[in-house]
C-alpha cells in the first residue's frame, strides 16, 4: 500500500505531509502559505497556473489581493535562490500566472506488510541555529510552565530577516515528537479593508481538525464552541451544519469569546494546545481580542501561545498590537522573546 508521496527536485526536498522544506539536512524557513502557493505550484509542474486559480486554491474562503501573492511568490524565490528574470524554479508570466518549471521527481514509499521486519527510515536531523540556543531554551521553559497548567503567551518579535520564522520552526520541530500536543498554526495576512474575523485562529483550528485525531478535536469544538465550528463547514456534514447554524443563531462577540476559552480549557485538559500566529502586525482586531481574553483567563489551560511580529510595523500601522501587549505586559500576562 502507497504512502504519502515526496515530491523531490534537487537539491531541494519538499514533505507536503509534514510541511516541510528541506535543502540536503537542512530544513528551511517557511510560512505556512508560502508553502501552501510552493505545494501547488509544484503538484501543478509545467502547467501555467492563472493569478485566480492560485488565489482560490490556498485561501478558498478569503478575498486576498494580488499584490500578496506576488510577495509571497518573491519570498519563496529568496527561500530557493531564484530569480525571477532568470527562473529555474517559478516563472512568472506577465499578467497571468505562473509555472514552476524545475525537474520533479516523485519518491513513493511502501508499507511493509504486517509479517515483514520494517526498514528503519532515515530521520531528518532536528534543525540548529547557531547563535539561537538561549531563545531555544526559553521558548522550551516556556512551554515546560503551559504543560504544567500555567498558560503562555508569548510574542517573539524582530524586524524583517532576523529569523523569527526559523526560530520558530526550529523549536516546533524539536517539540513536534511529543504525542501530548497539538501543534497548531495560522497565517496572518496584509487586507486593504477590513480583514475575515479570526482569520489565523480559525486556520490553525482548520488545521489541527483536518489531521490524524482531529475527529476528537471537532467532538470537542461541537460541544464547547459551536459557534466557531460552524465557520468551518468543510468539517460538517451538511445535515450537521444546518443543525449547528440554528444552534448558533444570533450569537454575539461575547459568546464567542467565552465559546474558545471553555473549549480550551476542556481540551488542554487532554493534550497541551500550542498555537503559532505568525505576523500578527497584520492581525484583524478580533483575533487581538481573543489573545488578549485567553491571557486574562485564570483557569487552568496547558496552553501556549506564540505570536511573531514586526515592532516597526505596528508602529507604523498605529496597530493595536502594541497596546494590547503593553496591557498584557503591565499585568503580567505575557512574555516577549526579542530577537536582534
Amino acid at each position: 500500500m502507497q504512502a504519502e508521496q515526496f515530491l523531490l527536485f534537487p537539491p531541494f526536498r519538499l514533505d507536503p505531509a509534514n510541511e516541510r522544506l528541506w535543502r540536503g539536512a537542512q530544513l528551511l524557513p517557511l510560512r505556512p502559505k508560502p508553502f501552501a502557493i510552493l505545494r501547488y505550484l509544484v503538484e501543478q509542474k509545467g502547467r501555467l497556473i492563472p493569478k485566480a486559480e492560485l488565489l482560490k486554491a490556498v485561501w478558498p474562503n478569503t478575498t486576498v489581493s494580488e499584490g500578496v501573492l506576488k510577495g509571497y511568490v518573491r519570498d519563496l524565490r529568496a527561500v530557493l535562490g531564484d530569480k525571477a528574470e532568470a527562473p529555474r524554479f517559478i516563472e512568472t508570466v506577465a499578467r497571468r500566472g505562473y509555472r514552476f518549471i524545475a525537474a520533479v521527481r516523485s519518491l513513493e514509499s511502501r508499507v511493509q506488510s504486517q509479517n515483514s521486519e520494517p526498514a528503519p527510515s532515515p530521520q531528518p536531523p532536528t534543525p540548529s541555529l547557531v547563535g539561537r540556543e538561549a531563545e531555544l531554551a526559553q521558548l522550551q521553559a516556556w512551554l515546560e510552565k503551559a504543560l504544567r497548567g500555567e498558560r503562555q503567551i508569548v510574542f517573539v518579535t524582530g524586524e524583517p530577516g532576523v529569523g523569527k520564522t526559523a526560530v520558530m520552526e526550529a523549536f516546533l520541530q524539536q517539540v513536534a515528537a511529543n504525542s501530548e500536543l497539538w501543534i497548531g498554526h495560522g497565517q496572518c495576512i496584509e487586507h486593504y479593508g477590513a480583514g475575515e474575523a479570526y482569520l489565523p485562529v480559525l486556520e490553525a483550528l482548520g488545521r489541527l481538525c483536518r489531521e490524524s485525531g482531529g475527529e476528537r478535536l471537532i467532538e470537542l469544538l461541537g460541544q464547547y464552541a459551536p459557534t466557531w465550528l460552524v465557520q468551518m463547514p468543510a468539517l460538517l456534514s451538511a445535515a450537521d451544519l444546518e443543525a449547528l447554524q440554528r444552534k448558533v443563531q444570533g450569537a454575539t462577540r461575547e459568546r464567542m469569546l467565552r465559546e474558545m476559552a471553555e473549549a480550551v480549557e476542556a481540551l488542554t485538559a487532554e493534550r497541551g494546545l500550542v498555537l503559532r500566529f505568525e505576523d500578527l502586525h497584520w492581525s484583524d482586531y478580533s483575533t487581538l481580542d481573543l489573545v488578549s481574553y485567553l491571557a486574562r483567563r485564570r483557569e487552568r489551560a496547558r496552553l501556549l501561545v506564540l505570536g511573531t511580529y514586526r515592532p516597526a510595523d505596528v508602529i507604523a500601522r498605529e496597530h493595536p498590537l502594541k497596546a494590547v501587549k503593553q496591557e498584557l505586559q503591565q499585568h503580567r500576562h505575557c512574555e516577549e522573546l526579542p530577537l536582534g
